[in-house]
């Protein structure tokens, strides 16, 4: 195909305007250049919910639930006892208050030091196997929800 640049010579844009032989000249830049400059009447008639946030985040559904391990437990044993979140009971058995404390949930990391009898929303699998084979016992009650069961 013979080229077309020899019928243009002699003319300054070769029949291509003033600007558009450039880059997307014409076209003011391409995709979403120049929204905030030459073609916001463009973005606030067509798009205009191009810029800013939309919708809503639901923060207040998502359940947050206070964790605690086994092992630390053990470690704050004298606060729990000193805020009377735990007490000391016969033969050797401390009791625990979980939900008094803000807990709601029992995790099974670590190895109980010595007998515990505790009260909590829910617990891990692990969590009650570890307190009863160490000669302790987890009563589960229910949080203002009717929720309170072993996790699966």
């Amino acid at each position: 195909m013979p080229s077309r640049t020899y019928k243009f010579r002699g003319s300054r844009t070769h029949g291509r305007g003033r600007k558009s032989g450039r880059g997307a000249g014409k076209m003011g830049g391409r995709g979403n250049a120049g929204l905030h400059k030459h073609k916001f009447m463009a973005m606030l008639k067509y798009a205009p919910d191009h810029f800013g946030r939309r919708g809503f985040k639901r923060h207040t559904l998502k359940k947050k639930s206070a964790v605690i391990n086994i092992d630390d437990i053990n470690l704050k044993m004298e606060h729990f006892i000193k805020d009377g979140i735990a007490k000391h009971s016969g033969s050797g058995m401390f009791e625990v208050d979980l939900g008094s404390g803000g807990y709601t949930k029992l995790l099974g990391t670590g190895k109980p030091h010595g007998k515990f009898r505790i009260t909590v929303t829910s617990a891990s699998k692990g969590a009650v196997e570890k307190i009863k084979n160490a000669g302790g016992d987890v009563i589960f009650k229910p949080d203002g929800k009717g929720a309170a069961a072993v996790a699966k």
